[in-house]
């Protein structure tokens, strides 16, 4: 992209705009956009690509979402919710900075590793929908659109998280849900305040089979 980042975001309807263009996007607030806590956003915003970052000095804008200057928010539409991150008298550089953007990313379907961890945890959202799976399936493009297809009908209600059995440290999660490497892919409901689980494994992954399997959850 060379649209150039950060964006400014002159007023409240800018901001506004910008804040419910993506599905995780990041606002730095600044008094002053020479300062070296706006420096060090600059640089993050240039690691990050992905992720829409904008920047605004308009008291207007800061008093419409409630900040201090010098305070970084993330913003997601996965659980309506955002992340404030104070960067005064604070000792915040860039790599604090990119930290704090990658654990609280959290997106219609997070994948689950030791950076997301923290943040899939930190969700307001007691409901969380694991695709326990192998990435290098030929199968697994498929199941990803229909997974994230899935989450668009669930979207504030439960959190979906992609486990790829691959990745080492996710070998505890099929543990946990008692799922062996030869039921995959297997579906695994969890209800966080309480433990609560359900188990489902698949031959194929389909909307109205995870809708189904969710909705008998909720009930």
């Amino acid at each position: 992209s060379t649209t150039k980042k950060p964006v400014l975001l002159n007023n409240t309807a800018d901001a506004e705009s910008f804040v419910s263009d993506a599905e995780v996007v990041v606002v730095g607030f600044f008094q002053e956009p020479q300062s070296s806590e706006a420096s060090q956003f600059h640089l993050v915003a240039g690691r990050i690509p992905e992720v829409p970052f904008g920047l605004s000095t308009s008291p207007e804008v800061l008093s419409h979402y409630g900040v201090a200057a010098n305070t970084v928010t993330l913003f997601r539409t996965v659980d309506n919710d955002r992340r404030d991150l104070d960067l005064n008298n604070k000792d915040i550089d860039a790599e604090k900075l990119t930290r704090f953007v990658r654990i609280n990313e959290l997106r219609l379907v997070t994948e689950y590793n030791p950076v997301t961890a923290i943040g899939v945890m930190q969700s307001s959202l007691e409901l969380n929908l694991l695709l326990i799976t192998d990435k290098t399936s030929p199968k697994h493009p498929e199941r990803m659109r229909t997974f994230r297809a899935a989450a668009e009908l669930f979207k504030g209600k439960i959190l979906f998280v992609l486990i790829d059995i691959n990745l080492k440290s996710n070998e505890r999660v099929a543990d946990f849900f008692k799922v062996k490497r030869s039921q995959l892919p297997a579906l695994a409901i969890f209800h966080v305040p309480d433990e609560e689980q359900d188990v489902l494994t698949l031959d194929e992954l389909s909307i109205d089979g995870v809708q189904d399997f969710c909705n008998r959850f909720l009930q």
